[in-house]
């Protein structure tokens, strides 16, 4: 036993400082974040009036656009051999966009700044993610995953926890709330500038030669593409964290103490990412796939039943877990199936296939919730994932080659 833990430990410290370096990043951004996005959906429901539906829209818009935008970041990105450039210009336009949250006056305001927001995001994820497969080594990269993913998931539960730190101390003050967190974005930037060091293009190899050529799309593996479809399905049967936190207003839960419920989620999900990304490193990950969408089920199941606030953190704390156990896997499973010098593409258009299918889910739940009521949504997200956990145990052949 001591010397298992032993090898965890090792493997854990003997990660690149490059790898801690982008973790820090995406913490710091995190707490920003996630203390903005904790808020507004109530923001927008109650100061604003916004509808559900309305909110379903914006929410999946704004995560369709970054999706759409790492396309070509990632492409890009291979082309120059220059990821962390992209990187620092993705955080950086998320960064400028903080300080028009608590100055926003109508739900316009709040759409700008989540689009121009989100496409920040979607120029520096893929090429975030294919420069974490640079630095780390080839059997350390579900740990390298797990590692960032867990400090990124700290940072989005540190954000909502200082929210309602926040709220308390300025009375409800939700504008005032979101002043604070520009400070943190405009940190993350710094780090990512000054604290990351890009390795030598000849290592990874050379890039494709027309960076926005569809041609290069034949040169990623059957295997990959079974990953994309995969990662589909999954992100079809869940929906904007949004609508976690209406969820817990909903039910009572007072203003001050509904971003609790994204502190509960990424507690959860940031204490899972790292051991998941380590047993990915071990095993098939079919096993992890089909533990994730069961989770997935059972949380929705909880929410959709939920008639107190306990019971929706019951249902974010399943949520979580449910992330931790897929979302590294996912990362690790493309960067494994892609070559070197394709990775930004292949990130690219994961995350296009599961931001459009992120799109849908969230406008069907926005609609569902207005016709029928809260209940109806995570009814259907539980359905949804039902179906596609069975397709992953039946489907051996699929599964297995992944």
């Amino acid at each position: 036993m001591r010397t298992g833990n032993g090898k965890s430990r090792n493997r854990f410290n003997a990660l690149p400082a490059g790898i801690w370096a982008l973790g820090g990043v995406s913490l710091l951004m995190d707490i920003s974040s996630e203390l903005i996005h904790s808020l507004l959906p109530v923001f927008m429901a109650t100061t604003l009036g916004v509808s559900m539906t309305a909110i379903g829209i914006i929410e999946g818009i704004a995560e369709a656009s970054a999706a759409i935008t790492k396309v070509f970041s990632g492409t890009i990105s291979d082309y120059l051999g220059k990821r962390k450039l992209l990187a620092v210009i993705g955080y950086g336009l998320g960064a400028i966009t903080k300080p028009v949250f608590p100055l926003a006056a109508t739900v316009g305001w709040v759409f700008g700044a989540r689009f121009v927001d989100r496409i920040g995001k979607g120029i520096r994820g893929a090429p975030r993610d294919a420069l974490v497969a640079d630095i780390a080594p080839g059997d350390q990269r579900g740990a390298a995953y797990g590692l960032r993913q867990t400090l990124d998931s700290v940072g989005a539960f540190l954000g909502p926890l200082c929210a309602v730190a926040l709220m308390a101390w300025l009375a409800n003050d939700i504008r005032g709330v979101l002043w604070v967190a520009v400070i943190p974005a405009f940190m993350a930037v710094g780090l990512l500038v000054f604290g990351v060091r890009e390795p030598d293009k000849a290592r990874i190899g050379a890039g494709p030669r027309n960076p926005v050529s569809l041609d290069i799309a034949r040169h990623l593996p059957l295997r990959y593409w079974l990953i994309v479809l995969l990662g589909a399905v999954f992100t079809l049967a869940r929906f904007s964290e949004a609508f976690l936190v209406l969820r817990a207003q909903s039910v009572g839960l007072a203003l001050g103490y509904v971003p609790l419920m994204m502190v509960v989620m990424n507690v959860v999900y940031a204490a899972s990412a790292y051991p998941a990304g380590l047993l990915a490193d071990r095993m098939s990950p079919r096993p992890l796939l089909v533990l994730g969408l069961a989770v997935l089920v059972v949380a929705d199941v909880v929410l959709a039943a939920a008639a107190s606030p306990l019971v929706t953190f019951i249902g974010a704390a399943l949520w979580g877990l449910h992330m931790g156990l897929t979302q590294g896997l996912f990362a690790k499973l493309v960067a494994d199936t892609a070559p070197a010098a394709l990775r930004g593409t292949a990130f690219g258009i994961f995350n296009l296939v599961t931001g459009i299918a992120l799109l849908m889910a969230s406008v069907i739940a926005g609609v569902l919730w207005s016709a029928w009521g809260a209940s109806a949504t995570f009814i259907a997200g539980a359905a949804f994932a039902a179906l596609a956990l069975l397709g992953v145990t039946l489907y051996r052949r699929t599964s297995q080659s992944v």
